[in-house]
């Protein structure tokens, strides 16, 4: 039962995302929700993992270093000429390249954990594009758009201290301590974690509803192929260089899934409402693109 429920994954996905755009009076309530749902989902999968698996990634540092050129060299330049091939507005572009240039988001090791990725990978990607992201950010932006924007360095750190790593080493510290415990119950632990995705997928959907609604078609393919050149580069360069499956569609998800909120918040600071628009159809269609794709690559054997 719960093996064919983890199974219909991404059809509760796409099930709830309309049912929040036709409905979203029942989810926008929920949004103060969203950090907390996290932060669960983050301890489940730290108790899944052990100190021996961060320090096997330390220990070959490599594919943190291809993933982060790839993060910051493939999504900010697919941004921009996805944005010049479909002839967007000088603001629409401006969203576009925020979005590639701002550092991996918190969802994708959500997103790894469901496709049965490499966690521990996945979570020090993150933070090591999150500290980067802080000088990397402002010069990307500068280099495509010719206008710098500080980025919040402090409020990043702690938001990823808090939603990351803090409940990660809670999970890892119970490991430790109920290895056997946890070994018996990790199936329901991914149900929870894919209830509470669908759920935050649902609450970003209806939070978005009004813009989703009024944009163009052209807009938001521009932004369904931004989010899938990061995915699609991410696996097959990795694939390129040598690595096994399981490595290659974890730099994938890293690659392709944004702190897109990070890139409205910055373009509603410093340019226009509109060039906020991209970071916002982001938040929406990563997380379902980034749960199709974890749910197929979890039923693979």
């Amino acid at each position: 039962m719960i093996h064919r429920l983890n199974a219909l994954f991404p059809l509760w996905a796409i099930l709830f995302s309309l049912l929040a755009y036709n409905m979203p009076t029942l989810f926008v309530p929920m949004k103060g929700s969203i950090t907390p749902l996290l932060i669960a989902i983050m301890f489940f999968m730290g108790v899944t993992l052990r100190l021996e698996d961060f320090a096997r990634v330390l220990k070959a540092p490599k594919a943190i270093l291809l993933t982060v050129a790839l993060q910051f060299f493939i999504m900010p330049l697919a941004a921009l000429l996805i944005s010049k091939a479909f002839y967007f507005s000088t603001e629409l572009m401006v969203g576009m390249v925020l979005v590639g240039a701002v550092s991996g988001g918190t969802a994708s090791n959500v997103m790894t954990y469901l496709a049965k990725g490499d966690v521990a990978l996945s979570i020090t990607m993150t933070l090591t594009s999150t500290l980067l992201s802080v000088v990397a950010t402002p010069f990307l932006t500068l280099l495509y758009v010719g206008q710098s924007v500080p980025v919040p360095a402090t409020d990043m750190l702690l938001s990823i201290a808090q939603i990351v790593l803090a409940p990660v080493v809670l999970g890892v510290v119970v490991n430790y301590f109920l290895q056997t415990t946890i070994k018996r119950y990790e199936p329901y632990l991914a149900t929870f974690s894919m209830i509470a995705i669908v759920f935050i997928i649902a609450i970003v959907v209806a939070l978005n509803q009004g813009r989703i609604a009024n944009i163009a078609f052209l807009t938001v393919l521009g932004i369904m192929l931004h989010n899938l050149s990061g995915l699609a580069s991410g696996y097959y360069v990795a694939k390129w260089f040598g690595y096994s499956h399981t490595i290659c569609k974890t730099i994938a998800i890293e690659v392709g899934m944004q702190n897109s909120g990070l890139a409205v918040a910055l373009a509603m600071k410093y340019f226009t409402p509109l060039s906020a628009l991209p970071g916002a159809i982001f938040s929406v269609w990563h997380n379902i693109s980034g749960a199709l794709l974890a749910g197929y690559w979890s039923r693979q054997k």
